[in-house]
């Protein structure tokens, strides 16, 4: 899974799910631009122990991806500082819980502009660079809930399924080009989204930390437990290299069997 030389943007990856990526493309040679949010501090943490720890560089690069405009100069930005983006993951996300008469509209809004329209934005901005180089790999972190639906979640789950139709858009708009597009759908992952969730049950329902986790992975996860960020690296670094050159408009989950039901 040698992949050095390949230049990655990674958004969402100072923390999370985004952070197991990144951390798992610079471990086989990937340069990396972290985007996401946090203090100047821990961020320039995380970029000197990634650079340090695995021999590449690493930038980072802020950006607000739920501005179109935005999500576009961070392309343009990443390809200056690279000289070329040859990996475009992602990530980044946000999460509202409610029932759908209740949901504030102003938050649907927002879910669907940093989940769904900042995909297409990073995609369109960096797809004229991967086909001129005859190579691309973009990953789109879809989450089980753009295969399948629960409660209260329906902004999130309206943008998660628009990912993982857009990846297959994309992926056939790419095919034979050298360029592959494919969706990962992780089930429960001890995120801060999650974290909040676990909280908020804790709170409803009385539990100590244990207990909540066991009570959300029972409803959900056969497995009985959570998928970790590495695992979803691991998978994101299999997706990048050679061995899956032909792996394209899949919707991969890494979910202890949720969808399996």
């Amino acid at each position: 899974m040698d992949l050095r030389g390949r230049r990655a943007v990674v958004t969402g990856s100072t923390s999370g799910i985004g952070l197991g990526i990144a951390e798992a493309l610079a471990m086989n040679g990937c340069d990396i631009v972290l985007n996401g949010f946090g203090t100047n501090a821990g961020i320039e943490a995380v970029r000197t122990q990634m650079e340090q720890s695995h021999g590449v560089k690493v930038i980072y690069l802020g950006a607000d991806i739920s501005q179109p405009e935005e999500c576009r100069l961070l392309i343009e930005r990443a390809l200056a500082c690279l000289g070329g983006v040859d990996i475009l993951v992602n990530n980044a996300g946000i999460q509202q819980v409610a029932p759908i008469e209740h949901f504030p509209k102003e938050r649907w809004d927002a879910i669907l502009a940093t989940n769904l329209s900042a995909v297409f934005h990073l995609t369109a901005a960096v797809l004229p660079k991967m086909r001129e180089s005859g190579y691309g790999r973009i990953l789109n972190i879809a989450s089980v809930h753009g295969l399948v639906g629960s409660r209260d979640k329906s902004a999130y789950i309206a943008a998660k399924h628009g990912v993982v139709g857009l990846t297959k858009v994309v992926a056939l708009e790419t095919a034979g080009r050298g360029i592959t597009c494919n969706a990962i759908c992780p089930g429960w992952v001890l995120t801060p989204l999650v974290e909040a969730q676990l909280n908020e049950r804790m709170d409803r329902e009385g539990l100590d930390r244990h207990m909540a986790e066991k009570s959300l992975l029972n409803e959900k996860q056969p497995s009985g437990q959570f998928t970790r960020a590495g695992e979803i690296g691991s998978l994101a670094v299999f997706l990048c290299s050679d061995a899956a050159a032909n792996i394209t408009g899949a919707a991969l989950p890494i979910d202890g069997g949720w969808t399996a039901q």
